[in-house]
């Protein structure tokens, strides 16, 4: 047979050889390496033998379909283990996930960190015991009867979901079998360096009306040494999570009256304040003119729209004198009334509208999290409408704009572009032109990307931002949308040089994504201590003795009248007692005053970050504040 390599290489192997076979003949690296492979473009078993003329790819570790057979592979050996210790539990499924997988359960006890433990030394057992995984195929009914006679109700559900004409393939291990389709390695000793980290509730098939389930999360990691930095960072993410903090820092918090509905407290709104008077300021120095667009608006809008056919399921309804009215999930319609409110020349194009705009979603309860999946939130949306010709330098606009914001929170990112999903409405010429339109204008800004293939919004492709925080986790927050959809729907013109009405071009996009996340990733990427342009209070002055109480307050006003946000501390406390407490609130500066400090006209400076910087006067520590809110630094 013929094979065909990335490199463009072809070789002759023997006919019915393995992927791993082939890469022991290619050298003892590869085989050692080799996890699962790519045949013809779709992930695939190494260890099961190829007949035929093909083009292979073998993955390793770093390849990501590599990493997906592995800790798929462990999330098998997480089942076998479950069904080993506790025989009477229901298997439903488990994939692996971006950095590890996990499995739900049925079971009539809850699972307890003790059975976390005894879970996690049976895997390790079935580890050493190097089963190797094998897979057979059966016809829809014999794979019914099969797991029925295992007692696996969850599996027929799933089984009788399939077409009935197609065969059901299985993988076993030792005594564990599964319903999967793959792919694995070849032998459970292949997979080490698991880890179990939590439990979770978890509905059937996601849905909340379905028996609620137990689900365990787990990890694995080819070195032990890259597992181990994982748990660190899976510490430090603990320390630094934004639903603790927001509450210990009084930001924000959730109630139970409201799931899903944030409430913002002072401190909260003065981050809040400030990033928006950020956005408004890069949005206005660039041509955008501010939008302020209603939140319920009638149905026939989401329906021209095409949101009532492609998002009905994630919107909330509601009437107004016997007619239907929809709370908007997406600020684009109202962008769109705005701009059809009058008759643009092509001169006047492009035309830039910006919108922080509160938008609603209804989010399954079992999404919710803290900030980071809300049902209602404030979208920093963009839109801008353009003629054909003007495409290009927009969407350069756009990823500058984003460049620069991203670099004042000091974030790294990568890009994916998003391509036409399955829902999609309009012709295939119009979403390859737009496609191509977004990837000359990275390719013009010199920024690598991958491509996501299905992802794109249904009215468009798309490109988005994915930042990197300070632990190394990635959020998609930035976006950019091109859409030849919506203009014509709405029927929306402008007028040419030729006198002759057109059809104007939309990008959609945000910089933030969502406000109330966005402010969430913000609280875990700086651990809560904010810089000193975000931080809530900048500036705490600190008493030694009550004799310096009148001087404190004088500095606060004098640090307020600058423009910088103090407060003083005259309590009949020790001065380390305040210090303490200040660093707890993750205040930038703190300013002590004592008999010493007013007779020299001074201010002890101290830093959250540097602690001491000595005695300053009053006049160059408000300049030297001032200038590190003005440059966000």
């Amino acid at each position: 047979m013929r094979i065909t390599f990335p490199d463009g290489s072809v070789k002759i192997m023997k006919d019915g050889m393995t992927a791993l076979e082939i890469a022991a003949d290619l050298s003892p690296r590869l085989f050692k390496s080799t996890l699962t492979c790519e045949l013809d473009g779709k992930n695939a078993d190494a260890f099961l033998p190829i007949s035929g003329d093909h083009t292979l790819k073998l993955l390793s570790w770093a390849d990501e379909g590599g990493r997906w057979g592995y800790r798929h592979t462990a999330s098998h050996i997480l089942a076998q283990a479950v069904k080993r210790l506790y025989p009477e539990t229901a298997l439903a499924i488990g994939p692996a996930i971006e950095n590890g997988f996990y499995y739900d359960f049925d079971r009539s006890e809850p699972f307890t960190p003790d059975d976390l433990t005894r879970i996690e030394a049976e895997m390790a057992n079935i580890s050493r015991e190097d089963l190797p995984l094998s897979r057979f195929e059966l016809t829809r009914e014999e794979a019914l009867a099969y797991v029925r006679d295992q007692n696996e109700p969850y599996k027929a559900e799933l089984i009788e979901a399939l077409p009935s004409d197609g065969v059901i393939s299985f993988y076993k291990q030792g005594e564990f079998c599964d319903l999967c389709a793959g792919p694995h390695t070849q032998s459970t000793g292949r997979v080490k360096n698991m880890k179990l980290l939590s439990l979770a509730g978890a509905y059937w098939r996601g849905d909340e009306k379905n028996k609620m389930l137990q689900r365990i999360y787990g990890t694995a990691f080819e070195k032990k040494a890259d597992l181990d930095e994982y748990l660190f960072r899976m510490e430090e993410a603990k320390k630094r999570d934004h639903r603790r903090l927001g509450r210990e820092l009084d930001i924000f918090d959730i109630h139970e009256e409201g799931p899903g509905f944030p409430f913002f407290y002072p401190n909260g709104m003065i981050i809040r304040s400030q990033i928006e008077n950020y956005w408004r300021e890069v949005h206005l120095s660039r041509g955008y003119k501010e939008l302020r667009t209603p939140m319920i608006l009638n149905r026939a809008l989401w329906i021209q729209s095409g949101h009532w056919d492609h998002y009905k399921n994630n919107m909330y309804f509601t009437q107004i004198d016997g007619e239907d009215y929809a709370v908007k999930p997406m600020n684009c319609p109202g962008a769109i009334l705005s701009y059809k409110r009058r008759i643009y020349s092509y001169r006047d194009l492009p035309e830039r509208f910006g919108e922080m705009g509160l938008v609603h979603r209804h989010e399954l309860s079992g999404a919710l999290h803290g900030l980071m999946r809300v049902r209602c939130f404030t979208q920093d949306d963009a839109h801008i409408f353009m003629t054909p010709a003007q495409i290009n330098a927009e969407l350069l606009g756009v990823i500058n704009k984003c460049k620069a914001v991203y670099s004042v929170f000091n974030f790294k990112y990568r890009v994916e572009l998003s391509t036409r999903p399955e829902n999609s409405m309009g012709t295939k010429e119009q979403w390859d032109s737009a496609t191509e339109a977004l990837r000359q204008a990275l390719t013009d800004a010199g920024l690598p990307y991958r491509v996501n293939e299905g992802d794109g919004a249904f009215y468009g492709p798309k490109i988005d931002f994915h930042l990197e925080d300070a632990i190394g986790r990635s959020w998609q927050c930035g976006t950019i949308q091109l859409d030849f959809q919506m203009p014509g729907r709405f029927d929306i013109n402008y007028v040419g040089a030729d006198n002759e009405k057109h059809r104007p071009v939309m990008i959609h996009t945000t910089t933030l994504g969502s406000m109330e996340r966005f402010i969430g990733i913000l609280i875990e990427h700086y651990a809560g201590a904010f810089p000193a342009w975000l931080a809530p209070l900048q500036v705490k002055v600190l008493t030694i003795t009550d004799r310096a109480d009148e001087r404190a307050q004088d500095v606060c006003r004098a640090l307020t009248d600058a423009g910088l946000r103090a407060e003083a501390d005259t309590r009949n406390e020790k001065v380390g007692f305040k210090i303490r407490e200040a660093q707890l609130q993750k205040v930038p500066y703190m300013l002590v005053i004592g008999d010493k400090e007013i007779e020299g006209g001074v201010v002890a400076v101290r830093s959250r970050k540097e602690g001491d910087i000595g005695a300053m006067k009053l006049e160059a520590f408000t300049q030297k504040l001032q200038r590190e809110v003005a440059e966000k630094a």
